[in-house]
């Protein structure tokens, strides 16, 4: 028996079909067990740095112009300067834990000359969405902050109100306060843990960070599940095509069954003919009333006559 093309052809495309989605899950899951393993990195690295003890600046970046380094991410440290209280801007659109809010940011001249954006907290939306509400001061003169090192955001393509910015990119901060573009800074900035002297009032503290490792490892497994079970389920159906069309192809006849019919069974008799007699049923017809009584007439003058 020989399987047609078309059968052939179905059976083709539900393979090929079926690699497309194994292949496609699976690079969506190799996607989310990527993330799986940044974001598994990123807590192993906040969890070795949280609580390690404050260090000088300088003993992590030398000089203004090195690379933020990833595991140095939340790593504390001590420096002492000014705060450049007129270049403060606010970061906008981002709430903090449902609540919205604005990040206030003001950029700290450390004592070598070169500026580091620190992060102070966070205020509530004022009366509007484009202003916030009081924005506490920093405390004046030499400041000895402790802050954690954060790594820098992408420069933001979208505008935004004077005075604030839409993301947290240094250079795109320090022109929002209106520094000069020669004004050389960090390229990480930092999150304030304390100041000394402490001002009279200071923007509200960030929660702790939350050490979730998110749903990403489970998204793999389900994507990779999803590659096996639509491989398997397209080559079933494109083997269901072969096996359909297997099973109502016509059964061959040889030759010499063909070429000689098959004698009849003496054992079962011939079917009897009947034949037809009298006229076809089309032109029968009943006799009528009249024609009897007039065939018995005459019968009964025959029997007189005798």
């Amino acid at each position: 028996m020989r399987v047609s093309s078309a059968a052939l052809r179905r059976a083709a495309v539900l393979v090929a079909v079926g690699l497309l989605v194994a292949v496609t899950c699976t690079l969506l899951g190799r996607w989310q067990w990527n993330k799986h393993v940044a974001r598994d990195a990123s807590n192993a690295t906040f969890g070795a740095n949280w609580s390690a003890p404050a260090v000088p600046l300088a003993s992590i970046a030398a000089s203004a112009a090195d690379e933020p380094a990833r595991s140095d991410e939340w790593r504390a440290v001590a420096v002492t300067g000014h705060y450049l209280t007129h270049a403060g801007v606010l970061l906008r659109n981002r709430p903090v834990d449902g609540t919205p809010a604005y990040h206030v940011l003001v950029p700290f001249q450390v004592d070598n000359g070169a500026v580091l954006v620190v992060d102070r907290g966070w205020v509530p939306l004022g009366s509007s969405g484009t202003t916030s509400a009081a924005v506490p001061p920093p405390p004046a003169g030499t400041v000895d902050l402790v802050a954690r090192l954060r790594m820098p955001e992408p420069p933001s393509d979208r505008s935004a109100p004077p005075g604030q910015v839409q993301n947290l990119d240094p250079g795109q901060v320090l022109a929002a306060g209106g520094l000069p573009p020669s004004t050389v800074a960090y390229r990480w900035y930092a999150a304030a843990t304390s100041e000394s002297p402490a001002p009279a009032s200071a923007p509200a503290a960030f929660p702790t960070p939350t050490t979730d490792p998110g749903p990403y490892l489970s998204y793999a497994v389900q994507w990779w599940v999803f590659a096996l079970a639509g491989l398997f389920a397209f080559c079933w159906m494109a083997r269901r095509e072969i096996v359909d069309e297997l099973a109502g192809a016509p059964r061959a006849v040889p030759a010499a069954a063909q070429a000689q019919p098959a004698a009849p069974s003496p054992d079962v008799p011939k079917p009897a003919t009947r034949r037809a007699s009298g006229p076809p049923a089309a032109v029968r017809r009943r006799r009528g009333r009249d024609e009897l009584a007039e065939d018995a007439f005459i019968d009964a003058q025959a029997d007189r006559r005798r």
